[in-house]
């Protein structure tokens, strides 16, 4: 019992200790009326785990929006500076979504057909944290689907977090 006891504490206390962010996609919110929120969870002092959560909220037949409906994008970043300020960034990325493709056919209506697939990617950012906690990144990306032949062949990975490393 005190073994268990003493592994659960020393448990709690990596994760704890350990830094951790939380973080919305500020420029999907705005331009392409999607909620992306992200957890970033640090390995060590240049490597760290996270994934992300997209959903859309534009309609299928706007000009503008991401063929996805929804996603969800697991990720390891490395760290490439060492300055606690500024870091550059490279990313590999997994995404899970879903969404609808537009068919164009000459002198019908639009027609949306629905698919499932996941993509395999990389990206590359930048990110500020400031002393307080306060943190800003850029990231831009792209990534390949993978299984569906009906969903798009690209999916891209591009936002401008803000957030609060802790």
């Amino acid at each position: 019992m005190k073994k268990i006891l003493l592994i659960f504490t020393l448990l709690i206390a990596t994760i704890t200790l350990a830094q951790q962010e939380v973080k919305l996609n500020i420029a999907n919110a705005l331009i392409f009326k999607t909620i992306d929120v992200s957890y970033e969870y640090y390995l060590s002092g240049d490597t760290s785990i996270g994934i992300s959560g997209l959903y859309n909220f534009e309609q299928k037949s706007a000009d503008f929006r991401y063929n996805e409906e929804s996603m969800i994008t697991p990720y390891l970043r490395h760290y490439f500076t060492a300055d606690r300020v500024w870091n550059l960034f490279g990313e590999g990325f997994f995404g899970i979504g879903k969404g609808y493709k537009k068919i164009e056919i000459v002198g019908e209506p639009n027609i949306y057909e629905k698919y499932s697939d996941s993509a395999l990617g990389i990206s590359f950012g930048a990110k500020y944290v400031s002393e307080s906690g306060f943190l800003v990144d850029a990231y831009v990306g792209i990534a390949r689907n993978l299984f569906s032949a009906n969903s798009p062949i690209l999916v891209p990975r591009v936002g401008v977090n803000v957030g609060w490393k802790f």
